[in-house]
């Protein structure tokens, strides 16, 4: 804008020069009209580059005095409404119009210096078309500054939002990578369990009962199927067949069952309707409790209740040695209440030593 201004008052004047209107005009006048103007554009050049604006502001002045000294016509006091604008962004709204009302005051001592000057009424047009402009200078000046705040704001706004975003991408990633060793643990743990105890057993009946042993193989072989399954469902994230808890259940209860680990298992109502992330929730309960059961308890009974009376609710009581809850350690209890929590549901474990182990575990409803 500045330079524009600067071009067209350069334009005006040489033209005004050239038509032989200024006749009053000298040659010492008319260089430093010209040299001015070309030194300010300069000034804009250098401008661009964001620095110096202190030192920049005060050369504009000097050059417009310089150019206002040679401009006998008067084309140049137009510029003068730059000045504030320019201080506007270099020094601040005071200094602007501060810097405003100061040339008004000049403005206005000249103009009433000449005599009769309110019998003019092309001084008197000069005076309010240069107040209006200087007015108009600085309240652009505020438009464009509070633009330039909003962009900055806006920009500080959308790299705030981006690392937002990559918060919420790395949470994600945690969440995810504490569901899969969730499910690890769940899962593989588990038959890893079953497998160890049915190879514990098919060595003990291998010399007495060779249908029993080899029963057991078979069980163990399943067990692995399961596990192996299950990690390509956790991987993959496959979750296209549909999944029935009681029938999970069932089949989770038969493979542990044994003369020595005696499992029974109850159901009450329907699991139609009931969200499956609940249910794969109950049954990672489940597959915790039986292993803890079986592996740690030291127990030879387990019941296993599933009701589905509203809310589904698992519940897995052994008959083991029990253990202080407030004492225990590991990641199977924790990861049990982290699973059932964060989908609504509670878990809720009572246990003495010697008076056996009772997890109770309830999620949603039917939607």
């Amino acid at each position: 804008m500045a330079s524009a201004l600067y071009l067209a008052v350069l334009a005006t004047g040489a033209a005004y020069a050239a038509a032989g209107l200024a006749p009053g005009w000298s040659v010492s006048e008319l260089a430093a009209f010209v040299g001015g103007l070309l030194a300010l554009l300069a000034v804009e050049q250098v401008a661009r580059r964001g620095r110096w604006a202190v030192g920049l502001l005060i050369a504009r002045m000097a050059l417009l005095e310089v150019v206002a000294a040679g401009d006998g016509p008067g084309f140049a006091r137009v510029l003068y409404v730059l000045v504030p604008f320019f201080a506007y962004f270099t020094l601040g709204r005071r200094w602007s119009i501060g810097l405003a009302a100061g040339y008004l005051l000049v403005a206005v001592v000249r103009t009433v210096a000449v005599p009769d000057w309110f019998r003019n009424p092309e001084l008197v047009s000069d005076l309010l078309m240069f107040l209006i402009g200087t007015v108009l200078s600085v309240a652009a000046a505020a438009v464009a500054d509070q633009q330039r705040r909003s962009r900055m704001r806006a920009e500080e706004l959308v790299a705030e939002l981006s690392a937002a975003q990559r918060r919420v991408a790395e949470l994600s990633a945690a969440a995810e990578r504490n569901r899969l060793a969730r499910d690890i643990h769940d899962s593989v743990g588990h038959h890893l369990t079953a497998i160890s105890v049915q190879l514990q057993k098919a060595q003990a009946f291998r010399v007495r009962d060779d249908e029993v042993a080899d029963r057991a193989v078979r069980d163990a072989q399943s067990a692995a199927s399961r596990a192996l399954r299950e990690v390509r469902e956790s991987v993959g994230a496959l979750r296209a067949e549909p999944f029935s808890l009681a029938a999970a259940l069932a089949t989770l209860a038969h493979g542990l069952d044994d003369p020595d680990f005696r499992v029974s298992l109850e159901l009450t109502g329907s699991e139609a309707g009931h969200p499956r992330a609940g249910l794969e929730a109950l049954y990672r309960v489940a597959q915790e409790a039986l292993t803890n059961a079986r592996r740690h308890a030291g127990a030879d009974l387990v019941r296993v209740a599933l009701s589905f009376a509203g809310a589904a609710t698992l519940e897995v009581a052994d008959n083991g040695r029990g253990f202080a809850v407030e004492s225990a350690t590991g990641s199977g209890l924790p990861g049990m209440r982290d699973r059932l929590a964060a989908l609504g549901g509670t878990v809720r474990i009572e246990s003495a030593p010697g008076h056996g182990t009772r997890v109770t575990a309830s999620v949603g409803s039917a939607g």
